[in-house]
């Protein structure tokens, strides 16, 4: 896909030369920034646009569901987590609730979090 814009050409170049770690970090760093920008759209009565991201945010978790190694018991634990998480996401949509997508973007980023500690420990080892 070729692009004119000088923002998504970078982005483009970042996926492409991303490694599987960095990948899923920067899916965690989408979902934060979209939840962020639907609770800014929900302030400003933006429904139509507070849909389009809840809803960019609950394709970020539906691609963690979907790549998880099940040979690993911690992903029966990460699917339970991530269901919850799209749950709760589809409730706020329907709802208007900030409140949960304040719950949700917190576990986005205790995620995120995790992940970069993570990544930080496989580059001692």
């Amino acid at each position: 896909m070729i692009t004119q814009n000088p923002k998504m050409q970078v982005l483009q170049k970042q996926i492409e030369t991303a490694s599987k770690e960095e990948l899923t970090l920067m899916l965690y760093e989408g979902g934060i920034k979209f939840l962020n920008q639907a609770i800014v759209a929900l302030e400003k009565s933006d429904h139509v646009k507070a849909n389009n991201l809840i809803q960019r945010a609950e394709d970020i978790i539906r691609e963690f569901q979907l790549t998880l190694d099940h040979q690993y018991p911690i992903s029966n634990e990460l699917n339970l987590l991530y269901d919850y998480m799209h749950t709760r996401l589809v409730e706020a949509n329907m709802t208007k609730d900030i409140e949960i997508l304040n719950e949700v973007l917190g576990m986005f980023r205790e995620f995120r979090d995790t992940w970069k500690e993570a990544m930080k420990l496989a580059k001692v080892a």
